[in-house]
């Protein structure tokens, strides 16, 4: 007998459907309730605990001091005259009509990030992400880029430099509730001291110190070995680190040198778990500090970053209002973006160079498995220089939204030699100094070759994914074949790169630094910083240069160290241990529903805290 599929047997199994799909649903809601609660339930804890803190606090103020039924309301009540300076400018916004807190911001990364370990990390997206979660004693105005107190309410300098004592803002905490102390600053510096601890960078510059000690629950003091231009920038700008959560990874030091989520301090902003973030998530999430200290609450709910390493992505995303900003090139903003009436109508397009500009490089490394490589050879690195057309990259890669860069400081800084010149594209002058170092086509191919045969062909590390560093490395592709030398482009994944960098495993590499009002050269330069994870990765050497530079950070008077930081950039231009090639401007698409965004002296204010941008209520769109 036929078996057959009968209209009884079709609704029965569509009955079986319905019900396998009901129960999955309801699955999935309890899971996401079971969520719910559970956030719910550690918001309660957390509460709660501030509650007790609170009880013990007022328990403490009656037995120590009367206080009026009303104190408390008089002690709630601000003005903008009572505001720390440090938040005037963030108080001053909160009190615009249209201000609201809430809604998301949402951003994204154009490179997958490694770690957001605080000293582990060494990429800016990184410290764009700390900054929110990080405090330092002191900041500096936006605008004026005068030093204010943050975690510290004061500070005091002595005659001779060498001493700044700094009293901490007493309700400054962190965000499980717990008070800053001095023995967390203590504790922050001794962190990054400790030989263990993977912080070469920071240990170069912490070295200049003799000590810091707590003088009181309030109060530290930092003693220089000698005086340091540098010095209130670098103890007032430490991040300061909570002894109760970083202290117990010094039992296992290596434990926090491979974390990648480890990040919790004072700022307005936290990980919703601090010690549970990792790179396969796909973006860096961070929540408001329901705690945060400040006089001025933060203004968004959330800090979004997204990785989107395609950069055709990352303009899809825009269009379709996933992320809130956008990076535009060159090319795309001048030929497209700026054309694009819909896009345009919904945007705010921003235009900048600012004095901290960096700048782009291609980097020769001098020693690579302990052996010297071909660009050890000064005549070599020159050659290379005048190989590059800086102005053509500025005119064709960049249409114009740029300047040809000189050397390692900003040209209309007071660090600058004026006298220095970019070196124009010679070809001729090119050939002439590599045939002084033994380079010859000496077989007729057109490719110059070493005394032993070996053709002039090397790669250039630089990162995947980046259109406008892959028209470079084809341009100068181009460039360099005309005086026979091979240059074999190696795009790269970012975590690999860094990789290559701390192993310095490379030939070449183009990358760029960030840059500072008055940058110190020692990180990237001295020789010093050529061991271990240091950031001169290209194995650079000049006894010259590390005296030049050692001297001037200990040089105070500002006339007198601006004349060492020009000879220091001399010796640069002479050795070109880099060879510098443009610093560019920022071209910035943001959501118009974002109000208050600024071009500062610093760049756009969205690192403003704990208010830079805000979305008035009627425009919010993430409730």
């Amino acid at each position: 007998m036929e078996n057959r599929f009968t209209a009884k047997d079709f609704y029965l199994f569509l009955v079986l459907f319905v019900l396998l799909l009901v129960l999955v649903t309801t699955m999935y809601m309890i899971d996401r309730q079971w969520d719910k609660l559970t956030r719910v339930e550690a918001v309660m804890l957390e509460q709660a605990e501030d509650i007790r803190r609170l009880r013990q606090a007022y328990t403490e103020l009656r037995r120590t001091a009367r206080v009026r039924p009303d104190a408390s309301a008089e002690l709630s009540e601000r003005n903008g005259s009572e505001i720390p300076a440090a938040f005037q400018r963030s108080w001053e916004v909160s009190q615009r009509p249209d201000f609201a807190e809430g809604d998301w911001l949402v951003r994204a990364f154009g490179n997958s990030i490694k770690t957001i370990t605080p000293l582990v990390s060494s990429d800016v997206y990184a410290s764009m992400v700390q900054g929110y979660v990080l405090e330092s004693l002191l900041t500096r105005h936006p605008e004026t880029l005068e030093w204010q107190g943050m975690l510290a309410e004061s500070w005091q300098v002595s005659d001779d430099g060498l001493t700044i004592t700094f009293k901490l803002r007493p309700e400054a905490a962190f965000s499980d509730g717990r008070p800053v102390t001095a023995e967390d600053v203590v504790f922050s510096y001794e962190f990054i001291m400790n030989p263990q601890i993977k912080a070469p960078r920071e240990r170069a510059y912490y070295e200049k110190l003799a000590s810091v000690k707590a003088l009181g629950p309030q109060e530290v003091e930092f003693v220089f070995k000698e005086p340091y231009y540098n010095s209130l920038t670098l103890a007032g700008g430490m991040s300061i680190m909570a002894k109760h959560f970083y202290g117990p990874y010094l039992e296992n030091p290596e434990t926090f040198n491979q974390s990648k989520g480890l990040l919790f301090g004072s700022g307005p902003y936290r990980l919703a778990d601090p010690k549970g973030w990792t790179p396969d998530t796909g973006l860096v999430e961070l929540e408001r500090n329901p705690r945060y200290w400040g006089p001025v609450q933060p203004s968004f709910d959330r800090m979004i970053w997204k990785v989107i390493e395609n950069e055709t992505a990352r303009l899809t995303a825009y269009r379709n209002t996933e992320i809130d900003t956008y990076a535009a090139k060159p090319r795309e903003y001048k030929n497209k973006l700026l054309s694009d009436e819909q896009l345009m109508s919904r945007s705010q397009n921003f235009e900048y160079l600012p004095p901290t500009a960096g700048y782009r490089y291609i980097g020769w490394n001098q020693k690579r498995k302990g052996e010297p490589t071909r660009f050890a050879d000064r005549r070599v690195r020159v050659a290379m220089t005048y190989l590059t057309d800086k102005r053509r990259i500025v005119d064709e890669i960049m249409l114009g939204y740029g300047e040809v860069a000189v050397g390692p400081f900003n040209p209309q800084g007071k660090q600058h030699a004026p006298d220095l010149k970019p070196r124009l594209f010679n070809v001729d002058k090119a050939k002439a100094l590599l045939r002084e170092a033994g380079y010859e086509d000496r077989d007729g191919d057109g490719v110059l070759e070493d005394a032993s045969g070996e053709p002039f062909r090397f790669e250039l590390v630089y990162p995947q994914g980046s259109e406008d560093y892959t028209a470079l490395a084809l341009f100068l592709k181009d460039s360099y074949a005309r005086a026979g030398v091979q240059l074999v482009p190696k795009p790269t994944e970012w975590s690999v790169m860094l990789d290559l960098l701390d192993k310095k495993d490379f030939e070449a590499i183009s990358l760029g630094w960030s840059a500072s009002l008055e940058s110190d050269l020692y990180q990237i330069f001295h020789s010093d910083q050529a061991k271990n994870n240091g950031d001169n990765f290209i194995n650079y050497s000049n006894p010259k240069l590390d005296a030049l530079i050692e001297q001037a950070r200990a040089t105070v008077d500002e006339a007198q160290r601006m004349p060492l930081w020009q000879e220091a950039e001399r010796v640069i231009y002479e050795d070109q241990p880099y060879t510098f090639l443009t610093r560019g401007k920022s071209l910035v698409l943001v959501d118009q529903r974002m109000k208050n965004v600024q071009v500062t002296p610093l760049g756009l204010n969205v690192s403003e805290t704990p208010i830079g941008w805000y979305v008035p209520a009627e425009l919010q769109k993430y409730k």
